[in-house]
């Protein structure tokens, strides 16, 4: 997927957003932006948004000393989303359809997104949880998503956001975890999960393997990635990939994938056919394999 102009001002906020979160001096919060707005001027638009992002944040680290920013945000919504777990857990068991009820609560979980909302609250999550248990879904892809993950022996999931990934525990119960690959981030980005947030989640013991993409892009770039993940992508017979940076990398994958999306931003929303807000289950295909 390619950069539309709509892209650039949330490029601004988010590294504004992130500054502020890494210190409080004026100055370096100036110097971020101005340096931003200069890769701004001289970015390719036919590159998907994660690449301008991954250089953003490298930007960020580079003039606030290095640290996360998003460090004690991702912590916080883990503890939050954990916090939740049994009665989400309890709710999908006793739920009349259990995997529709698991697909739409980790759809949910990718409001937890600190690169659209800074002002995100533990409220709105809540909110956000009950609303899509009632939001219209696409019942054709829903099924569709279904009898693949059923017949499927190998299931490659590609992970978004720490916080949510506590709610793509709940889906990836319904798939036979022992069946799944899970990939995170390789680096600190934005508030993408890593290792470390699958580790809290509790999904390195339950799935079969965990693998990365290999750097801090926040999302998928086939050509860079490790060979595990690589083979993995290649061989499973399911992909899913979670939230908006998996959507902008992987919209054109040379294989199909399903999507699970909140669609939190118009460009993406337009992108899928949908409207703003929806709750999105999408399945791609390769143009030569479309029959």
């Amino acid at each position: 997927m390619k950069t539309s102009l709509e892209c650039i001002p949330c490029f601004l906020r988010q590294a504004l957003d992130a500054a502020r979160l890494a210190g409080t001096d004026p100055s370096v919060h100036e110097a971020v932006l101005r340096k931003v707005m200069d890769l701004a001027s001289r970015m390719d638009l036919t590159q998907a948004p994660p690449l301008t992002g991954q250089k953003i944040h490298r930007i960020i680290r580079v003039l606030t000393g290095g640290g996360d920013p998003y460090r004690a945000i991702k912590e916080r919504y883990n503890r939050f989303a954990l916090g939740l777990y049994p009665e989400l857990k309890q709710r999908v068991r006793l739920a009349e359809d259990p995997f529709a009820t698991a697909v739409r609560l980790a759809i949910a979980g990718n409001l937890i997104d600190f690169g659209v909302r800074s002002d995100l609250s533990e409220d709105d999550v809540r909110r956000e949880l009950e609303a899509t248990l009632s939001a219209p879904i696409d019942a054709e892809a829903l099924e569709t998503f279904r009898r693949a993950v059923d017949v499927a022996r190998h299931v490659f999931y590609i992970a978004d956001n720490a916080g949510e990934i506590v709610f793509d525990r709940l889906l990836i119960e319904q798939m036979l975890p022992r069946k799944v690959t899970l990939a995170v981030r390789g680096h600190a980005v934005i508030n993408d999960a890593t290792r470390e947030d699958a580790r809290a989640a509790g999904l390195t013991d339950l799935v079969e393997e965990v693998v990365d993409n290999g750097g801090d892009v926040p999302g998928v770039l086939l050509g860079d990635v490790p060979e595990t993940f690589r083979r993995a992508f290649d061989q499973a017979d399911v992909v899913v990939a979670k939230g908006q940076g998996n959507y902008e990398t992987l919209s054109d994958a040379p294989r199909e994938v399903f999507f699970l999306v909140k669609a939190k931003c118009p460009v993406i929303a337009d992108d899928i056919g949908c409207k703003t807000g929806a709750v999105v289950v999408t399945r791609r295909v390769p143009a030569e394999r479309v029959t």
